[in-house]
């Protein structure tokens, strides 16, 4: 039996997981695994579990790595080498914009649809954004830490309670008769295959942000986690991600895996389309509870997501010293950022208003593309000299992350050969 003092210890440790989490849940759950089960069936529940697997351990690095030297994986990354940073720069210079305006653009939809107003999204979108900003730069870590908790408890059980009943009320002899399973080895098939597994559970630079909130719980608290309490946080968030993003795989492999049915790309729409899969196992009652629910998972993501790139921002300036640095500790570098990246999503969510899901599939195909190289990273960092020789990770967890990296590479190896050339 744990004692008192452990227990209390790991309850000044949980927190970064379950944000992690929050973060997690929400377009690659709600959009992607949705789309997975509704075109694909049953099938990619493999590559939803290959996913989390092989990313298990790059992703475990960063709160492993947090707990054990007190420091973020950037700290981790400029030990390495001045050229891991850049790289890492370049990844989320890449990404962060499409990524922001993904999770806002979901937000946004579910907002039109609880609402029921259905103006420009990317105004929508403006009020989702500032909304999270708001809250961000009067409650930052603490309120995050603890709106996550709620909505990923009310989350898990009702997604749940919908997968359950859709299963109970599922009559076999009534399903569509598929004739033709779709195609897989195709550059639309593995295309979709990368923009599943590019977020799932979460994309490779969350490590980096877990890293982060991981330092954040520890000054909040006062509580120096040990790595144990620190992994134990983060399996509570990893392994409900992958619980829920089955679940959601199986509503829509239930409701229309062989119907012909797909999801339309327009946010709001896309949405509606979204909430029907809960109300066509639970009833027609259920439409304003789950589109309540469903709107603040996505909120919460947003939030997260709102919080975590002005973090990497700021720490990098901290690193960078200098005036950038004297910036950093005044937290202009993350009023700066909290503002910036928000508009830079506010203008790719005006291009791509009218098509949600492709710009979903273009920010988790870039995701997936850089896990490679960023899964190394994160092996080199926790491997160093610098990492306490109690702290690094047992023969097993390496194995699986030279095993994660083959996996990785092979599946873009095989996108990019299809891509250009078959």
């Amino acid at each position: 039996m744990p004692t008192t003092k452990a227990v209390e210890a790991l309850r000044n440790t949980i927190g970064p997981g379950l944000i992690m989490a929050g973060a997690a849940i929400g377009v690659s759950h709600l959009v992607q695994s949705t789309r997975a089960g509704a075109e694909y069936g049953y099938i990619m529940i493999w590559l939803i579990l290959a996913a989390c697997v092989f990313k298990y351990p790059f992703l475990e690095y960063g709160p492993r790595y947090a707990a054990a030297t007190g420091e973020s994986l950037l700290e981790g990354y400029q030990r390495l080498g001045r050229w891991a940073l850049v790289v890492f720069a370049i990844v989320t210079a890449g990404t962060m914009f499409a990524i922001q305006a993904s999770v806002t653009a979901v937000t946004a939809g579910l907002a039109g649809f609880v609402f029921g107003i259905t103006p420009n999204l990317t105004i929508w979108s403006g009020v989702v954004l500032l909304v999270c900003i708001l809250l961000l730069l009067s409650g930052r870590y603490r309120l995050l830490d603890r709106t996550m908790k709620v909505i990923m408890a009310a989350l898990a059980v009702a997604t749940i309670i919908a997968a359950v009943m859709a299963l109970y009320v599922f009559d076999p002899g009534e399903a569509p008769v598929v004739t033709e399973a779709p195609a897989l080895l195709t550059v639309g098939g593995l295309t979709f295959a990368l923009a599943l597994m590019g977020w799932m559970p979460i994309p490779l630079d969350v490590a980096v942000w877990h890293s982060l909130w991981s330092l954040e719980r520890r000054a909040e608290s006062g509580h120096e986690p040990s790595v144990r309490d620190a992994v134990t946080d983060f399996h509570l968030g990893y392994w409900l991600s992958f619980v829920l993003a089955v679940l959601f795989l199986i509503l829509g492999a239930v409701v229309m895996y062989g119907t012909g049915e797909t999801f339309p790309a327009e946010a709001v729409a896309f949405s509606t389309r979204l909430i029907d899969l809960y109300t066509a196992t639970l009833g027609a009652w259920s439409v304003p509870i789950l589109g309540v629910i469903a709107l603040t998972t996505m909120l919460s993501t947003t939030l997260a997501v709102t919080d975590a790139y002005p973090r990497v921002i700021q720490r990098f300036m901290a690193i960078a010293g200098g005036r950038m640095g004297r910036w950093a500790e005044q937290r202009l570098g993350y009023a700066a950022a909290i503002l910036l990246v928000p508009a830079g999503a506010l203008i790719v969510i005006t291009f791509f208003s009218g098509s949600l899901t492709a710009l979903v599939d273009v920010a988790t195909v870039l995701s997936f593309l850089s896990a490679p190289i960023l899964g190394y990273m994160n092996l080199r960092v926790v491997t160093s000299s610098h990492m306490p020789a109690f702290a690094r990770p047992s023969k097993a967890m390496h194995l699986l992350s030279i095993a994660g990296l083959v996996f990785l590479c092979t599946f873009c190896i095989l996108f990019l050969y299809m891509f250009f050339i078959g």
